[in-house]
């Protein structure tokens, strides 16, 4: 049994977070019952991760890696078919597509293929104008903003002509 989740009191308090809130609609909506070919997302440091992909029977011709914004895709199409007669057959050669979604920022650092494992890195590289930044803070004398405006060619302020 699948239980909806409400997203909308959050709406309120949160901005630019429409993209989150789409992923996670759309995750509950769409069961993922193809699990093949399996994987592993392995973090291998701070802002670093590794995600290994089980391909046996394909080759690097026969794989294809797509980095979009957001989005990794991988996909894997056999090219020959061998047409020998199996007595039993176990290395799924099916074609397969996987999706990861990405968090903003996050790029391919490499990929290799050795002994049937497709192994991708991922690094996070946050741009230096979007990181946290110190903002010092002035000691001058900041205007006080009551009775300061001026009246129509008066040139004195609001506050004390309607006081006298």
């Amino acid at each position: 049994m699948r239980t909806a989740f409400d997203f909308s009191p959050l709406y309120r308090s949160s901005i630019g977070f429409d993209r989150v809130f789409a992923m996670l609609e759309n995750a509950s909506r769409t069961p993922n019952v193809d699990n093949w070919p399996p994987y592993d997302i392995a973090r291998t440091g701070e802002d670093a991760y590794r995600i290994t992909m089980v391909v046996a029977g394909f080759g690097q011709d026969e794989l294809t890696i797509v980095h979009e914004p957001n989005l990794l895709i991988i996909a894997g199409e056999k090219t020959a078919d061998d047409n020998g007669e199996y007595v039993h057959r176990g290395i799924a050669g099916r074609p397969f597509e996987r999706r990861f979604e990405l968090a903003d920022h996050v790029k391919v650092t490499g990929a290799c293929l050795v002994n049937g494992l497709l192994t991708i890195d991922l690094q996070r590289e946050i741009p230096e104008e979007m990181k946290p930044r110190r903002i010092e803070i002035g000691s001058g004398q900041a205007e006080s903003r009551i009775g300061t405006k001026t009246a129509k060619g008066a040139g004195t302020p609001v506050a004390e002509k309607q006081a006298a």
